[in-house]
């Protein structure tokens, strides 16, 4: 199963690419989702709706597009070809995330025409059939974007796309590099971790690694949104302390040569598509400095690592992850393990 993701500036010809594309790729179909960004306001209440500019920005248009994808190759097989601008890395993450999770992988291309090209071709594209100032508005949607579109080129997204210069080509030309790029091979699969979907509760053991300064370990993860600690769901018939050092050892090269201390469980309340589940902390103790200079990032499952003070990673974990931080280095302060439920300590 496998997704070819076009990804470009709003205006870069996304979409006109994607008809040429399934000419030249055999059993492979279109996916727009664009046409659940249009369902949307069917399905959620204008008040809601009204709390964003940007349909993105909704966790359930995420979710569907995940969840669409996976059914259409359910149903259709073949190859999927998506045209669909993502200039979050957050967002990149959760989609190719689930989609690797559901074993579906996905080539990411980017359409990269000259700025001057790109103007060009917002200025001369057809507005949509029917929409009141469709043309206006589209316009400046597309001209609005091109800032983000330009930060997102420096901070993540040309090492992450396989990209191809479409300044001067047409749509078709375009179809056919990105058909060459995938069939060749040199637009590879996403390095994103394939972790399968619980079906159920789960139990996960991080573990808290400490600097010479007291500052703690984080990790960012390709497959899912924000920082995150190392650690990963215990197997069956596994210790949670011992899980805990065996994904302390897989994700950072770091062997950690006594069993951690616990600091605290964690309860994480069920919150769809998450299952949720106990969340273990535990206490690695303080990395001597040759020990934190070797720390590194064996696969493809984390993109970076940092030591982070309690308040930068506020800023830098999801607001229960970091509920759990905060309190376990309570309990590291006090010598005595906390129980938590959903963030909140109980008992």
């Amino acid at each position: 199963m496998t997704v070819v993701w076009i990804n470009g500036a709003f205006g870069a010809g996304k979409t006109t690419t994607a008809r040429e594309l399934i000419e030249l790729i055999p059993n492979s179909t279109i996916f727009d989702p664009e046409l659940i960004g249009a369902a949307l306001p069917r399905l959620l209440p204008a008040k809601r709706l009204a709390e964003v500019d940007d349909f993105q920005n909704l966790p359930i248009w995420r979710r569907l597009v995940i969840d669409t994808a996976a059914a259409l190759h359910a149903e259709l097989g073949g190859t999927l070809v998506v045209p669909m601008t993502l200039l979050r890395q957050e967002y990149r993450d959760e989609i190719f995330g689930g989609l690797a999770a559901r074993r579906i992988s996905v080539r990411h291309l980017l359409l990269a025409p000259a700025e001057t090209i790109l103007r060009q071709r917002i200025a001369g594209r057809e507005p949509s059939p029917g929409v009141p100032d469709a043309e206006m508005r589209e316009r400046q949607w597309a001209y609005d974007h091109i800032e983000p579109y330009r930060a997102a080129l420096a901070s993540w997204l040309t090492a992450d796309a396989y990209p191809v210069d479409t300044s001067g080509l047409t749509p078709y030309q375009s179809a056919v590099r990105i058909t060459e790029a995938v069939g060749s091979g040199a637009a590879r699969p996403c390095e994103i971790v394939q972790t399968p979907e619980p079906a159920g509760e789960t139990l996960a053991a991080g573990v808290l690694l400490f600097d010479a300064e007291d500052r703690v370990l984080l990790v960012d993860p390709t497959y899912k949104p924000g920082w995150e600690f190392p650690g990963g769901v215990v197997e069956r018939g596994e210790a949670p302390a011992r899980a805990g050092m065996r994904e302390v050892a897989e994700e950072v090269g770091i062997r950690l040569r006594e069993v951690p201390r616990l600091l605290v469980v964690d309860w994480e309340r069920p919150a769809p598509p998450g299952h949720g589940g106990l969340r273990l902390l535990f206490d690695g103790g303080r990395l001597a400095p040759d020990e934190a200079a070797r720390v590194l990032l064996p696969g493809p499952e984390l993109r970076a690592w940092r030591f982070a003070t309690e308040r930068e990673a506020a800023t830098m974990l999801p607001p229960v992850r970091y509920e759990r931080l905060r309190w376990a280095l309570r309990a590291r302060e006090r010598g005595a393990a906390l129980y938590l439920e959903a963030g909140v300590p109980v008992g």
